[in-house]
């Protein structure tokens, strides 16, 4: 989702544009608003508000305002929504955080076109159109094992050093403006696993190729369900950043904690009824509560393999009202080739 806040009546009239492009949720200061959004007296509360609830915040104002707004609310590239800026005349839209990862720059591109406006892309691999590590990793659906190797490769490609490419996962050609594994100091490793370093300095990606299956007790807050998804993590020895969806129960499709978790890890919440639960065939921990009160006697086991269609790694974890389990996708356990 998409958040749209202005400020002045230039400004409302263009958030108007921008909601006819695309998905988006309108808010207007009170005193330059009208009857398709909703008015905010204080941008700081609404921006606290928002921030962990929605993909992307396009400010319709100076860059300034939209800067010290977001300010106490980052936490990292990895977990920020895009933010972006568009000025009261929309003849600029500048991605200002998350461009790669968060998908800034790419919507900035599609918003500019969409108003007629010039897109101003300041990250550095774009503006020179170079191999970007973090748009490789994004649009072929992997994780970065490490933000500062990441930051290392592409610091490489601008100064025109060779980076290496090496994957040991079927199905990844060689990037355009990268080099086959050889001599190269600095290089990309599709891997499954931490220890697979053939360069110096290696950024490992790795597939996104498991399912975070999780119930919880209505009100659970993010951060238990963060506190507890991470236990489950470390007892399978899976990094977060591999888990490709949440699966759940429908009955907790619009649970706040768990919607909040999903957004901050870019998860997307898939839902099941209670009778596709049951109808898999499977040994799961069945519990007679559970079972009586949504239908289904195991829920976070039954969504992770229902979802990814493969085998259980994490069996049934209980805590502070959490349960989580995770699976491993059916056709992602044939994929490795020898190191």
């Amino acid at each position: 989702m998409i958040a749209v806040i202005s400020f002045t009546d230039k400004g409302r009239q263009l958030s108007g544009r921008i909601a006819a492009a695309f998905p988006a949720e309108r808010w207007c200061f009170h005193t330059h608003t009208d009857d398709a959004a909703k008015p905010f007296l204080s941008v700081t509360d609404l921006t606290a508000g928002l921030f962990d609830r929605v993909d992307a915040l396009v400010f319709v104002c100076a860059a300034g305002i939209a800067v010290r707004s977001v300010a106490p609310h980052l936490r990292s590239k990895a977990e920020d929504p895009a933010v972006l800026v568009v000025d009261d005349c929309g003849k600029y839209v500048i991605p200002l955080l998350s461009g790669h990862i968060g998908g800034a720059n790419a919507l900035a591109q599609e918003l500019a076109a969409a108003i007629g406006a010039e897109p101003v892309i300041t990250t550095a691999t774009d503006a020179g159109k170079a191999f970007s590590p973090d748009c490789y990793a994004e649009s072929h659906n992997l994780a970065i094992g490490d933000l500062s190797a990441a930051k290392a490769v592409a610091a490489a490609v601008l100064d025109g050093e060779p980076v290496g490419f090496v994957s040991r996962l079927h199905g990844y050609a060689l990037p355009d403006g990268l080099s086959p594994e050889g001599l190269c100091r600095t290089g990309i490793c599709i891997t499954e696993s931490t220890q697979d370093s053939p360069f110096t300095t290696t950024l490992q990606l790795f597939p996104r190729n498991y399912v975070l299956g999780i119930g919880c007790k209505k009100g659970t807050s993010a951060e238990q369900i963060e506190a507890h998804v991470q236990h489950c993590c470390a007892v399978g020895g899976i990094p977060a950043g591999r888990l490709r969806a949440c699966a759940t129960i429908s009955l907790k499709a619009q649970e706040p904690g768990l919607l909040t978790f999903c957004r901050r890890h870019r998860l997307p919440l898939v839902t099941y009824t209670a009778e596709q639960l049951m109808a898999i065939d499977g040994v799961f921990s069945a519990s007679a509560f559970v079972r009586e009160t949504t239908g289904a006697d195991n829920v976070c086991e039954r969504s992770a393999v229902l979802c990814s269609g493969g085998r259980l790694l994490v069996r049934k974890t209980a805590a502070n009202g959490v349960t989580a389990a995770i699976a491993q996708d059916a056709e992602s356990i044939t994929q490795v080739t020898a190191v």
